[in-house]
């Protein structure tokens, strides 16, 4: 340490003290000998004393000051406490209610009513080709991206992009599809509510045994002089009773509000509250039921379908290959759409759910088994499906075709129509229906999620306070459902299936891209990599071959894979009209749709301007200092146990040291630790 010129000339000299000069030559070979053998010496005598606090000897430059722990030797080193405005952020209970919730959030009802029908559509057995070639080169790649991106951040989809400031409007862009997503899906959930609710009705209101339609059963599977098919008893239950849209001309024509479906969406809305009003602590616990029972369903479900006359008609009609489709486009961007659909990717959900796991989750690990475990429930609930299908086709007489439909119109026409053909059909009905409405609430666990974070990690205090954090996810609640109301009212449906063509489509294949292409080419696919290194702190050698891989998709497979998507959907939507039905939605309809997936993707270049107008200096000077990290990006995650070895606390107050003779003669300092 070094003196004072005041103090040096101040100390006594003691007797037998070399000159200062000779002292001062011998410094050279002191501070030799103590970077060999005086090192080992230290560490097997433990930390030096001086003044009751801990000496730090790794000080190399003899000039500078020492640094002193504040806490005895015995004592272990702590985390440096969190900061006041940032509150310790939540982590799951165990890491199965993160696989759990991630699996809810994913299965979904997409694999229940989307991926049958396009199974079917595209040539059977084949379409597991494109499907599963999508899920190596698009999928997975993207699905880690999300959860490492949000694990190793520790924040939500706005306040992760701290790695890259000029991306911060790709996690303003997937809050508004997040938005939009929540804004529809519940509606769903309130159709389920109201079929669960008739299904307690003996005989089911939409059976051939229901008084009010004895003369509809009598016309089922004839047409009339017209040449016009007569209508089922589901679908005039469906298309009269619970949409009421033979009362709607179409979009410019919503009409009242259908009360039966308001007071569900309330209900539904209400549910997801109580679910949600404790952050993870109380969703964590919930999805231990509703993740796992549409299993058991589906089970109970194949089994019953396997006994029944004609299942092997309708699994043949499900699987049954077709070559030639292979060479089609539409089967290749329907094979990458329902993967994007099923996974959730790029909505911020995933990377929410990810943020609240500890530092050290092994995240290729949870990507394979949640990934895997959605791509075989989609394949899994197709003999589910198909199977009582062919049921129905054979009671009927007719190809499985005939019966087939996908979205809604499998959900809430023909297979509630299937199970009035089986003995004991309320207990089936209330059955499908409970699957249905656990498997929309884990999405919408996931999408709300998103929300929430995104807002409770740009506004900390909401966090802190949980009083205000109540408010807001009431408040958050009740704004949906007032919005909502739009799409219980006569004409809803209408705009439901607008959103809901929409909301998923280009807007949310461009957010995805310029996620893959700014973590690639912007924060660097070399240090991303590291970084999943770095969190799998016990990397298996499985894990970083795997990487090589998953490196190879982010930088050309996957971004190649999604132009190509987008290129299809730009194509598709300019020539194919939007339709419900026999209804053609107009022009102005059509424009609204693509304002809603414009609004959402323009978020990336109206963010990536404020950043830059933020930096000062030429504009390449705004746009390098705009892709660099912010300082606080790497110290982000308090809650880890295994980071970087943390620092012990520090004294950083003005302290003094009492010097003696001691101090300036290493063999003396030696000679008086060993005593």
């Amino acid at each position: 340490m070094k003196l004072l010129p005041a103090a040096r000339s101040d100390r006594a000299k003691a007797p037998g003290e070399p000159p200062m000069g000779k002292m001062l030559r011998e410094e050279p070979e002191l501070a030799g000998h103590s970077a060999g053998g005086t090192v080992a010496r230290q560490q097997r005598e433990g930390p030096a004393q001086l003044n009751g606090q801990t000496l730090s000897r790794d000080v190399v430059d003899p000039t500078s000051q020492p640094q002193f722990d504040s806490a005895p030797p015995s004592r272990a080193p702590s985390p440096a406490p969190p900061q006041e405005s940032h509150p310790p952020r939540e982590q799951w209970g165990g890491k199965y209610e993160f696989l759990l919730s991630c699996i809810g959030y994913c299965v979904g009802l997409g694999n229940v009513w989307r991926f049958p029908y396009l199974c079917y559509r595209n040539g059977g057995g084949v379409f597991l080709i494109p499907y599963f070639i999508m899920v190596l080169f698009t999928g997975l790649p993207l699905f880690l991206m999300e959860l490492s991106l949000g694990q190793y951040g520790a924040a939500g989809p706005i306040t992760v992009w701290k790695c890259c400031p000029l991306l911060k409007g790709i996690g303003i862009g997937m809050l508004c599809v997040s938005t939009l997503v929540c804004l529809y899906y519940n509606v769903i959930i309130a159709w389920t509510f109201f079929y669960l609710g008739s299904s307690f009705q003996s005989p089911l209101p939409w059976s051939c045994d229901a008084i009010t339609n004895v003369a509809l059963c009598g016309n089922v599977t004839v047409e009339n002089a017209t040449g016009i098919k007569s209508l089922s008893p589901s679908e005039v239950f469906w298309n009269e009773r619970v949409l009421g849209v033979v009362n709607s001309a179409g979009l410019n024509d919503p009409g009242p509000v259908r009360w039966q479906l308001a007071v569900c969406l309330l209900v539904a809305w209400f549910i997801i509250f109580l679910c949600m009003v404790k952050g993870i602590h109380s969703s964590g616990k919930v999805v231990y039921v509703t993740a796992t029972f549409p299993y058991f369903v589906l089970i109970v479900l194949i089994i019953r379908g396997a006994t029944l006359e004609g299942s092997l008609q309708g699994v043949a009609f499900y699987l049954t290959p077709d070559w030639e489709r292979l060479t089609s486009a539409q089967v290749w961007n329907d094979a990458a759409s329902q993967i994007f659909y099923s996974l959730g990717i790029g909505v911020g959900g995933l990377l929410s759910m990810a943020s609240y796991n500890k530092f050290d989750n092994n995240v290729i690990r949870d990507t394979l088994v949640i990934a895997i475990g959605n791509c075989g429930t989609s394949f899994f609930a197709g003999f589910a499906i198909f199977s009582i299908l062919g049921h129905m086709a054979w009671r009927k007489g007719v190809p499985v075709g005939q019966v087939a439909d996908s979205g809604p119109g499998l959900a809430f026409v023909a297979y509630p129509e299937a199970l009035t053909l089986l003995p004991g059909s309320i207990f089936w009905s209330i059955l499908f229906f409970l699957m249905l409405f656990m498997l929309g609430v884990d999405t919408l666990f996931g999408n709300m999620e998103g929300i929430t974070t995104a807002v409770l990690d740009e506004f900390p205090a909401l966090r802190r306070n949980m009083k205000y954090k109540l408010f807001f996810l009431g408040g958050l609640c009740f704004a949906f459902y007032l919005m909502g109301l739009l799409l219980v009212t006569d004409g809803g449906i209408y705009w439901f299936t607008l959103i809901d063509s929409f909301s998923t489509s280009f807007g949310l294949i461009i957010i995805t891209l310029f996620m893959c292409l700014g973590i690639s080419f912007f924060y660097g696919v070399n240090q991303f990599c590291q970084d999943i290194i770095d969190m799998i702190c016990r990397c298996p050698p499985w894990c970083s071959k795997v990487l090589l891989y998953f490196k190879a998709c982010w930088v050309f497979c996957t971004p190649f894979v999604l132009l190509f998507i987008l290129t299809y959907i730009f194509i598709d939507m300019y020539n194919t009209p939007l339709r419900y039905g026999s209804y053609v939605y107009p022009r102005w309809g059509k424009a609204l749709g693509v304002c809603m997936g414009a609004v959402c993707c323009l978020q990336i270049p109206v963010w990536a301007v404020v950043a830059m107008s933020n930096e000062s200096g030429t504009l390449r000077d705004r746009y390098t200092k705009a892709i660099r990290p912010l300082n606080s990006w790497r110290v982000n995650n308090l809650n880890s146990s295994v980071r970087e070895c943390v620092e012990p606390e520090r004294v950083e107050a003005p302290f003094t040291v009492n010097l003696t003779d001691a101090d300036f003669t290493a063999m003396t300092w030696e000679s008086r630790s060993e005593a």
